[in-house]
């Protein structure tokens, strides 16, 4: 027996407004942080109001819409679709929107790290449960764009879907005639503007290959370093040593302790640490462009200045101490390919995954654990007697997302260099990490405290050792742990037994001890050019 014809009318519309809910849903939906996972702002997409009108002006006036037609627009939705899920999540995991033409490059190393971090039975359920998802989503936009095409067909709802589309298309665009009206606040930023934004940045880099030039000034000139005294400077970036360490209640209850530990160290080996924080040119990422900015002074903040730089001829942090005496040298156990492009930097030696010949077992996608990087680089150059003062820039790959499987610390540091550097159990128990992929956080806190484990280590171990310890972060953690909006600060310490030279910091906005001051001092070039002023008064 059919339904009363009210109850059919109601079942109509309802199915006919749940497939514009659907339709519109899918270019407005937002990301639900720090998860994977998606809402709705309830906004309006003037995509499919002007998509609806098309429909209805096409069925009105040219022909019939093709079941072909609807397969067809069900694909190109689904793929907007997926293009939504980027842009909204990409800023909640890496606190950063997606670029098209520099994120395409990474995407076989980042399935890389996925693939050593995940096992074979998790990557295999992602795939399958990735193409079952769009899947399900090319389906339901098609049942929803079918069920709009049968509206079409009446004249009632022919007129209402076109009064409706009219007027949401009207609402958009008379924001840009009239700004006082204030429409566009009720509708979500369309997709096919950002990325068309996206194809004209692909076509002017593949064109020009950069988008932005360099100053022509050179801020690291003109410093002779003589209040170093030639005693060692070792630079050691820690990856994704952000201001999240101390700004996030719950990753700051767990780093403090470890922190506090390597404070009273330092005061036990008769040395002291000022602190502060910086302003990274970057941030979840790209920890080349900190490095870079750090080693000229200049403002390396983009990818397209970044390849620019290493085609040019630049005063480095390299040529500054060489002219001085000092021999340059680079810590980088991530780097496990050949890297010509690091002869710009002008190092005496880069030693990467290879030259430091790790022999233990491999902690995720990473490999090796940062404190063995730290003593293959002190048996390699620092112990060597006699030498020149070495400046070491140490690149570090531990506390890099995922996060997992962390490496144990080793207490006795004589057998890191041999094959086996650790216990099984401690390494069984290491391999059976894996990330949490809603909740990083604590893995993030777990790899900072093992920094500070091992940094603390090797102060002990070296007492007596006359050097300058820079430490700092190169760019906050992605987003999925740090949180959305937050600053790009990071972290810097100097350890240094010298008086003068830690009371010139002061003077330069640094605080004593491991605590910085809530306000940045600078940013990470300029903070080359202080060091360099201090060291050369």
């Amino acid at each position: 027996m059919p339904p009363p014809p009210n109850l059919r009318s109601l079942l109509n519309w309802s199915t006919l407004l749940l497939a514009l809910f659907v339709l519109n849903f899918s270019l407005t939906f937002h990301n639900v942080w720090p998860t994977l996972g998606i809402t709705t702002w309830h906004e309006l997409s003037v995509e499919i109001a002007v998509l609806l009108l098309t429909l209805a002006l096409y069925s009105r006036f040219r022909a019939r819409i093709s079941p072909h037609l609807i397969t067809t627009l069900a694909i190109l939705l689904t793929i907007l679709t997926l293009a939504r899920y980027l842009e909204v999540t990409a800023p909640a995991l890496f606190g950063r929107p997606v670029n098209l033409y520099w994120d395409a490059q990474y995407l076989p190393n980042v399935a890389g790290m996925l693939a050593e971090v995940a096992t074979p039975l998790q990557m295999g359920l992602m795939l399958t449960g990735a193409l079952l998802a769009l899947g399900l989503i090319f389906l339901v936009l098609r049942f929803s764009l079918t069920r709009v095409v049968q509206g079409l067909a009446s004249p009632l709802e022919w007129r209402a879907l076109t009064l409706a589309a009219s007027v949401l298309t009207l609402g958009y665009f008379i924001d840009y005639v009239h700004s006082s009206v204030h429409t566009l606040q009720y509708y979500s930023l369309p997709l096919t503007k950002t990325y068309w934004g996206q194809v004209r940045f692909v076509a002017s880099a593949v064109g020009s290959e950069t988008t932005e030039m360099l100053p022509s000034d050179e801020p690291l000139q003109g410093f002779d370093l003589s209040a170093l005294h030639g005693s060692d400077v070792i630079v050691q970036f820690i990856e994704s040593y952000g201001a999240a360490a101390y700004d996030t209640p719950a990753i700051a209850r767990t780093v403090a302790p470890a922190r506090d530990i390597f404070a009273d160290s330092i005061k036990a080996t008769r040395r002291r640490v000022v602190s502060a924080f910086v302003t990274s040119p970057t941030f979840g990422g790209n920890s080349w462009l900190a490095h870079s900015s750090f080693m000229t002074g200049l403002n390396i903040d983009q990818l397209p200045k970044y390849d620019l730089l290493l085609t040019q001829q630049r005063t480095t942090l390299s040529n500054v101490f060489s002219a001085q005496g000092y021999r340059p040298v680079a810590l980088m156990p991530g780097m496990r390919a050949k890297w010509p492009e690091g002869s710009f930097y002008d190092f005496a030696t880069i030693y990467g995954a290879t030259e430091i010949d790790y022999q233990g077992p491999e902690f995720g996608w990473w490999r090796i654990p940062d404190q063995f990087s730290l003593e293959r680089l002190h048996t390699l150059e620092i112990a060597k007697q006699p030498r020149p003062p070495l400046l070491v820039l140490f690149t570090t790959i531990t506390s890099h997302m995922p996060f997992r499987p962390t490496p144990p610390y080793q207490a006795d540091w004589s057998r890191l260099l041999s094959d086996m550097p650790f216990d099984q159990k401690a390494v069984d128990q290491s391999l059976a990490q894996f990330p949490e992929w809603t909740n990083l956080q604590p893995a993030y806190a777990d790899t900072l405290v093992y920094n500070f484990n091992y940094l603390n280590g090797y102060l002990r171990n070296h007492a007596d050792d006359d050097f300058y310890w820079v430490l700092i972060g190169d760019h906050q953690p992605p987003a999925a742990v740090s949180g959305p909006g937050v600053r790009w600060d990071v972290p810097v310490h100097i350890v240094s037994s010298d008086d003068t030279i830690i009371d010139s910091l002061l003077q330069q906005g640094f605080v004593e001890g491991m605590t910085p001051a809530k306000a940045p001092i600078s940013t990470i070039p300029e903070l080359t050019v202080t060091l360099l002023s201090v060291f050369s008064q």
